[in-house]
């Protein structure tokens, strides 16, 4: 019994998976606001590591935390403090008391090859935060990043069943909405579902968008040849997301590396040579 105890099933946690090579350096139940990547297979950790620079640099300009700029001022005289140890250690004892500053993004497990899920803490808004991206990606043909694919926001999550997606959708549409001025808000705007399911096979596709169109205010007409708008759906195992968005088409469906393609080999996209553009096409001419 005693050679029993000593062995790996001792009760401790595990610091690596099962597979003995992923380790587990995310958390498990998957939720809230936040945004779904595809990578290179096998790099998955590497994309995390990638995206996490990424929106930290992102955010810290879009959504700076205060005093955070102080504080590296602060060390930048050290200089003239350089023999003043008193002044240093005050400072270091500063430095400890000061609360520590919540982490922004939480990688989520998927235990998917490709699969990557981060979350966004308030302030930060995922789709504020890829919008800015690949903008960026569309003006300069600079991903920032070495794996990543495709980047698709949530503006919220939910247990996969048609009441949560119900409430999810009705509550991501209202916030759309505010932002909309009174006049934006009554003339009728065109809207595409864009749903992509992973590993989910209790509802159907046809269940999931018609849902969808429920949750739609009246003067949102369908239109899946030249759509305004797009709801984002993302599926995946036993969770919903749904964002809404724009010039999703224009932005290649957000995929960073079709985007720096474009830009840096244009004479590929032109006249509907691109991914995007022939799918445009082909949606038209049916």
């Amino acid at each position: 019994m005693a050679e029993a105890q000593s062995g790996p099933s001792n009760g401790r946690k595990r610091k690596y998976r099962s597979d003995g090579v992923s380790p587990t350096w995310a958390k498990r139940t998957i939720e809230g606001p936040g945004i779904w990547a595809t990578c290179v297979k096998g790099k998955e950790k590497g994309t995390v590591g990638e995206l996490y620079d990424l929106f930290e640099s992102l955010a810290a300009e879009m959504w700076p935390v205060e005093g955070h700029d102080n504080d590296r001022n602060d060390g930048s005289d050290g200089d003239e403090n350089e023999d003043d140890l008193e002044t240093q250690i005050a400072k270091e004892v500063a430095a400890l008391k000061r609360p520590k500053v919540e982490k922004r993004f939480v990688n989520f497990q998927t235990n998917t090859p490709c699969v990557i899920f981060i979350s966004c803490k308030p302030p930060v808004d995922p789709v504020k935060l890829v919008m800015k991206h690949v903008e960026n990606v569309h003006r300069t043909g600079i991903t920032r990043t070495k794996y990543t694919h495709r980047l698709t926001p949530v503006s919220g999550s939910c247990v996969a069943n048609l009441p949560e997606l119900h409430s999810l959708c009705r509550r991501t549409i209202a916030a759309f909405s505010a932002q909309e001025n009174s006049e934006e808000s009554q003339t009728p705007r065109k809207y595409k579902v864009e749903l992509r399911v992973r590993n989910h096979n209790t509802l159907t596709r046809m269940e999931i968008i018609q849902e969808v169109a429920k949750c739609m205010p009246s003067n949102y007409v369908v239109d899946l040849d030249n759509p305004e708008v797009f709801v984002l759906v993302e599926v995946f195992k036993s969770v919903f997301g749904v964002s809404i968005v724009e010039d999703y088409y224009r932005y290649q469906k957000f995929n960073v590396m079709e985007l720096a393609n474009a830009h840096n080999e244009p004479e590929r996209f032109e006249k509907g040579a691109g991914r995007i553009q022939d799918k445009i096409q082909e949606d038209v001419s049916h």
